[in-house]
């Protein structure tokens, strides 16, 4: 029998769709190909790897059968069913339109990945190739049949395929093939299930998408923003949404790891997990919109997480609240596009980034300012932070970009510690809490003074990365939207110009600071990053902020011109290849998106 070979490679970053359960992500490519899967959480071991390698480490397409030694062929339409994350895909072939459906049903047991092959003209002949590879690619699992069933077995993971359609073997692949006339559908369901349970229930894929479409449909109706850019606010809630943990309320930064800031370069990390800083000011923007429910999952996580541990606070934690997230690499990938190495873990939980108790502090702020019921333990908890913060924040860090060079003195650092203290002063001046109100007054002054004064270049007017420094950081973009200094202080608009000069790429977008390319930067890495787009939008907000409104909503929609066909953002945007870059979709991009479009709503700054 002849050998099928696949062609597919990965696509661009940003040829692919996000699928979810709010437990796990799938990314599917234009041409039907599910390329990145982790079961039965964000931060398992990948069933599909062949993101990060080839068909050979794990790939499920479901497309129209095409020559064999070809390309699958690109679908010619794909857009998300209304406000939800259920992907329809369309093919136009000689032999008629085909469409698939795929979705990820909110748990209620197993995971599923379901796919439905529906006729819509013609007769379409369509192909299933699904190539199973436990442990990011590496084995091979033991497929076989159980009472019909299809199941791929090894160690502690069994994935189930079930279908309708014949299915069968060849190349270590599991094939099948039907043909479809209008109205008809043919479902796939691929559930995992510990090895060593019983098989999981029998799907029902159409009940299935009906209670799917449903829960989207109650979840987006909760939105209080309508404002004209609500289509984008929209598909970002939905994404940070489905980058939520929904057991324990924890929120990824990202689904998927080592997707490169810099094609073919080393900087490839695992977004996977929980950062403080990212989930805060994702908590932030689903207060501004209406998403209590979610607001409060997140604080219980939280105070589940730093427990009775508060002088130990990690920037990251686990999904579950682990501490433990031991950085590796896995050499038997080649990395996408040969951008190695691919990392799992992250190495910087342990580092200390000081401004992270400013973002912890501000989004407990507001979400009693919010109104958001009153949890007594995490008052507690805000005060023990300060109380952290009393004796260190005059330490050099990491800061908010987790350098991996020596400490520094970072600005940024700096002024979320004065956040934190602000946030806190006023917590007990509203009499929610008791604190040495006097003491940290003067706290908060002794640190606004220090970063004037040291952090501050006279002669170039302009705050600076670092104290002594005279490299710029975009993060100084905050210094105003935190109310560090109001933003007609001719310190706050030297900055932003000095940032617009420095820091801007030809096409207006914003670097988080200079690299130094083949040399050891600031950041103690090697190699050159794209725009970071979270900057790009404080750039936006910032000039709404000082009255360039106008500028602002032009920067703005050229930011929302760089999402993909279905509204996704990767972490960064390079400006040479013209392309989307860094691990994706990424909710720090897509949180400040919705911050802007929220400011730029509020100053009337919008075309139309």
């Amino acid at each position: 029998m002849a050998v099928r070979l696949e062609m597919h490679v990965a696509g661009r970053i940003e040829d692919y769709a996000l699928i979810g359960d709010m437990q796990t992500a799938a990314l599917v490519c234009r041409d039907g190909t599910a390329d990145w899967l982790c079961l039965p959480r964000f931060d398992s071991h990948a069933v599909f790897a062949g993101l990060l390698g080839t068909e050979e480490h794990g790939f499920w397409r479901v497309g129209p059968a095409h020559p064999e030694h070809t390309e699958p062929p690109a679908a010619d339409r794909r857009r998300y069913r209304g406000d939800s994350l259920i992907l329809e895909s369309e093919w136009d072939t000689p032999r008629g339109t085909v469409r698939v459906t795929d979705f990820m049903p909110p748990r209620d047991g197993a995971p599923q990945l379901i796919r439905i092959v529906e006729g819509v003209s013609g007769r379409v002949p369509v192909r299933s190739s699904l190539r199973m590879r436990f442990s990011y690619g590496r084995i091979v699992p033991w497929v076989h049949k159980v009472d019909g069933r299809t199941v791929a077995v090894a160690g502690p993971d069994s994935v189930w395929l079930d279908t309708g359609a014949e299915t069968h073997g060849e190349d270590l692949t599991t094939y099948s093939d039907v043909t479809v006339a209008p109205g008809e559908r043919v479902a796939f369901t691929l559930s995992w299930q510990p090895s060593h349970h019983q098989p999981p229930a029998l799907p029902e894929p159409e009940a299935a998408l009906e209670a799917t479409t449903e829960f989207w449909r109650d979840w987006v109706e909760q939105c209080t923003y309508h404002g004209p850019y609500r289509e984008a606010v929209v598909r970002s809630l939905i994404t940070l949404k489905a980058l939520t943990y929904a057991p324990t309320g924890g929120i990824v930064a990202a689904p998927t790891t080592s997707l490169p800031e810099e094609i073919g370069g080393v900087r490839n990390w695992d977004y996977r997990y929980t950062w403080l800083r990212d989930a805060a000011i994702t908590l932030s923007s689903l207060l501004r919109t209406g998403y209590r429910d979610e607001a409060r999952a997140w604080r219980e996580w939280l105070l589940r997480a730093v427990a009775g541990d508060p002088e130990n606070l990690q920037i990251m934690y686990g999904i579950a609240g682990e501490r433990e997230l031991g950085e590796a690499e896995l050499d038997w990938l080649p990395g996408y596009e040969n951008s190695r190495p691919v990392r799992v873990g992250n190495g910087a939980a342990h580092q200390l980034q000081l401004d992270v108790y400013g973002e912890v502090t501000e989004a407990l702020h507001l979400a009693h300012m919010t109104g958001l019921a009153r949890n007594d333990y995490a008052s507690l908890l805000q005060l023990k932070l300060i109380q952290y913060l009393e004796q260190h924040w005059m330490e050099p860090d990491e800061g908010i970009w987790e350098v991996r060079g020596p400490r520094r003195h970072f600005v940024h650092s700096k002024v979320m510690a004065w956040v934190a203290v602000d946030r806190t002063i006023r917590l007990i001046e509203a009499g929610d809490a008791d604190g040495p109100l006097e003491r940290w007054r003067e706290l908060r002054d002794d640190i606004h003074r220090d970063v004037c004064e040291k952090g501050y270049d006279k002669e170039r007017n302009t705050f600076t990365q670092s104290y002594g420094s005279r490299e710029l950081d975009a993060s100084l973009l905050l210094i105003p939207q935190m109310g560090f200094l109001p933003p007609d202080d001719k310190r706050v608009i030297g900055t932003i110009e000095a940032i617009q000069r420095e820091l801007s790429t030809e096409d207006g977008f914003i670097l988080r600071y200079p690299t130094a390319g083949e040399d050891a930067g600031v950041d103690g890495l090697e190699g050159d990053e794209g725009a970071f787009l979270a900057c790009s939008f404080w750039m936006a907000d910032d000039l709404a902020m000082i009255g360039r409104v106008d500028e602002a909503r032009k920067l703005f929609e050229r930011l929302l011109a760089l999402r993909n066909d279905l509204g996704l953002l990767a972490e960064e945007w390079d400006p040479r290849l013209q392309r989307q870059v860094g691990n994706f979709p990424q909710a720090f991009s897509h949180v400040p998106l919705i911050d802007t479009a929220l400011r730029l709503t509020a100053s009337g700054a919008y075309g139309g």
